[in-house]
């Protein structure tokens, strides 16, 4: 057995650092709630810290929090798909926005769903992710002021996702300067200027964190209390909101080589055997949870003695040395996990979620 334990308590005390942090700043935030993959009962105890908005990428995911709690505005982070434009402006108040042609038929489905759907266009500063074009976005925006039943609410970018491109002081200004061309040209008012995500929040305390940039989207500092690019701890919060749980069920004291004809093994691998241990053995413990549900790479045993040997689908084998905690079989080693371990494990439906 194993499972993934959520500590409502210090889950709260992390939200209710960033809530003070951000409002001392004058700025709005989101709950990214994506790492949770629309687990419910989780759902419902961020909707019960007090969040305002929460932002999602999957249609599915927006849809459970609408039916726990109907009057959250929800937030669509990434370029809506043309096969799930109906389901977006059912269940998404927002969006985020890239592509002309896509923002038409949201239009088009706002105005049968009798419904005004909010966009926030994304611009491209660098990352290569997704984004308009510099030289292009102000044609863009004149197009989109057009279209009936769609509100452009805010511009914003996104940064350090796919190729670790910071969001620095520098690009951080010219979002706000695009921000002031665009309400200066077309004389209207674009209410969020969304470039903070959970990198960004170390400019704050810098000082470096330009005026106008007045809208975050966080998910891994709420739930991890690390700084995404350095992994490091804030110094008041939390960073074992999950702890992932596996029971041991095989423990034997083994040779440290095995023995036979190699290949590789389902990972591919092929392992090189170091002769000199011929000969010695340790405790070895398997656990129940594998690859299927996470990469050992991202978690860590909260024992520092347990050292990870190997895995497969649906096992990973723990070297505990001599065994000088005296585990035994039944017995629960604990883990923790970092974002990606997080996700994958939350997503994993043989993994329990339970409260705690």
């Amino acid at each position: 057995m194993a499972f993934l334990a959520l500590n409502t308590d210090k889950l709260k005390e992390n939200y209710q650092y960033l809530d003070t942090l951000f409002k001392e700043h004058n700025i709005e935030w989101a709950v990214v709630s994506k790492v949770l993959c629309g687990h419910k009962s989780y759902l419902e105890e961020v909707i019960n810290l007090g969040v305002k908005q929460v932002c999602d990428s999957r249609v599915s995911n927006l849809k459970t929090i609408k039916s726990i709690a109907p009057e959250m505005e929800t937030v669509y982070i990434k370029p809506p798909a043309k096969r799930a434009i109906k389901s977006i402006v059912e269940y998404a108040d927002i969006s985020m926005n890239t592509e002309f042609e896509t923002i038409k038929l949201l239009s088009k489905e706002a105005q049968k769903q009798k419904k005004t759907h909010k966009v926030i266009i994304m611009i491209e500063l660098g990352e290569l992710r997704e984004g308009v074009l510099r030289e292009e976005f102000i044609d863009f925006y004149a197009k989109i002021f057009e279209l009936p039943n769609i509100e452009v609410v805010g511009i914003g970018t996104n940064l350090t996702c796919l190729y670790g491109v910071l969001p620095n002081h520098d690009k951080l200004i010219q979002l706000s300067l695009y921000e002031q061309l665009i309400e200066a040209k077309f004389n209207k008012m674009i209410p969020y200027v969304s470039g903070g995500s959970s990198v960004t929040i170390p400019l704050i305390d810098q000082g470096l964190l330009p005026e106008a940039i007045n809208h975050f989207r966080v998910g891994e500092t709420l739930f991890l209390g690390t700084e995404p690019y350095t992994n490091q701890q804030y110094k008041d919060m939390h960073t074992d909101v999950f702890q992932l749980y596996a029971e041991i069920i095989e423990l034997i004291e083994k040779p440290v080589v095995p023995m036979g004809e190699f290949g590789v093994n389902v990972e591919g691998k092929a392992y090189e055997i170091d002769e000199e241990k011929l000969g010695e053995t340790s405790y070895r413990a398997i656990i129940d949870l594998g690859l299927l549900d996470v990469e050992e790479t991202h978690i860590e045993p909260v024992n520092p003695k347990l050292n990870f040997v190997g895995a497969s689908s649906d096992m990973i084998v723990i070297d505990l040395g001599n065994n000088e905690d005296n585990y035994k079989t039944g017995d629960l080693l604990e883990f923790k996990l970092d974002y990606m371990g997080a996700l994958r494990v939350l997503n994993s439906r043989y993994i329990d979620k339970v409260k705690r």
